[in-house]
């Protein structure tokens, strides 16, 4: 048994998008969005996670709403401090009184800096971790959705997050071959925002974008077309206005970031050692994260890689999941730089 199995450290999962935090032995105790609505004129923080997302687009002027992380990476470091104390406040309330202060294993995109990466570890600490160590996000998803990465033998995992796409083949405990490309949910949303200003002169919100790309976003035309309205501020007039869009309308716009992540994902697999091709040929290429949700993305990275791709059952926790699991091989983590 580890001598870490019966404390209650602390696995991050500190996406763009959104934080996770695994209890060891309690699992998922925590979900919420990256984001922070701060006063401008005090500095003071007026909501964190959930509460602070519901303001996005409806705050007065003296009120920001602050995404904290950008592309996988910390983009404002003071906020992103506060934000996590916050969290690791709320996490630590479900763990026992005498565990003291935890240890944590925190993911970063397998793309980072040195900087950015000391940057992540800084903040933990700050925000009330007693050490913190750094976990490649694709492996931790890898860990996360069962995948045998200490085994010798090829996995491949496709972690489509808020603001970066993680690709990589594992084997033998360490990532062999990875790319890591910021374009993923959010630079989808983005790409539905201009399609709309630019065909119908409308602009809507990204909670607005994101909510189409749910509803009736696809990677490929959908069998049975499906259409939705939407609600927004006509260019034009500058009146409110609704308009009806078809998820065909949606594909076409998505077009550019769904053939960005099929590049990354053959990029990958060009640098792969033969053997562990032909692992993953076996066992085919496993998608995870939020993007992953997309209509038809495992059907159009299967028709253009000629693998076998499969989904995950719950694509929103692989890495948190990933991230708490490691905390029993956390020695691992503190020697092999490849994770």
């Amino acid at each position: 048994m580890s001598r870490f199995s019966l404390s209650q450290d602390l696995g991050i999962d500190l996406g763009t998008a959104n934080t996770l935090v695994f209890l060891r032995g309690k699992g998922v105790v925590m979900r919420e969005p990256s984001v922070v609505a701060k006063n401008k004129r005090t500095g003071d923080i007026e909501a964190v996670g959930s509460s602070a997302r519901n303001m996005i687009g409806r705050t007065p002027g003296n009120i920001e709403v602050i995404r904290p992380m950008k592309d996988g990476v910390i983009a404002d470091y003071d906020t992103t401090a506060v934000m996590m104390k916050y969290y690791l406040k709320k996490a630590m309330r479900k763990r026992s009184f005498f565990a003291g202060k935890p240890k944590v294993v925190i993911c970063v995109p397998s793309g980072i800096t040195m900087v950015e990466e000391r940057a992540v570890i800084d903040a933990t600490k700050q925000a009330g971790a007693k050490d913190a160590y750094p976990i490649a996000e694709p492996f931790a998803a890898a860990i996360g959705v069962g995948l045998p990465v200490w085994e010798p033998t090829g996995s491949m995992i496709v972690d489509i997050g808020g603001g970066t796409t993680e690709v990589a083949v594992i084997s033998l405990g360490g990532i062999v071959t990875s790319r890591s490309i910021r374009t993923a949910g959010d630079n989808m949303d983005e790409a539905i925002v201009q399609y709309i200003r630019k065909e119908y002169n409308l602009l809507i919100g990204e909670r607005s974008a994101e909510s189409i790309k749910q509803d009736i976003g696809s990677a490929s035309v959908l069998d049975e077309e499906r259409t939705t309205e939407i609600r927004g501020r006509d260019l034009l007039s500058g009146l409110p206005k609704t308009i009806e869009i078809t998820s065909n309308e949606i594909t076409k716009a998505l077009q550019d970031a769904v053939q960005n992540i099929v590049n990354a994902v053959k990029e990958t697999l060009e640098k792969t050692p033969p053997e562990l091709a032909a692992d993953i040929m076996d066992r085919g290429i496993v998608l995870t994260g939020g993007g992953s949700m997309l209509h038809h993305i495992d059907q159009v990275i299967g028709d253009e890689t000629k693998i076998p791709v499969l989904k995950t059952e719950h694509p929103l926790d692989s890495v948190a999941i990933g991230t708490g699991k490691s905390l029993e091989n956390i020695e691992h983590f503190q020697k092999n730089p490849n994770v």
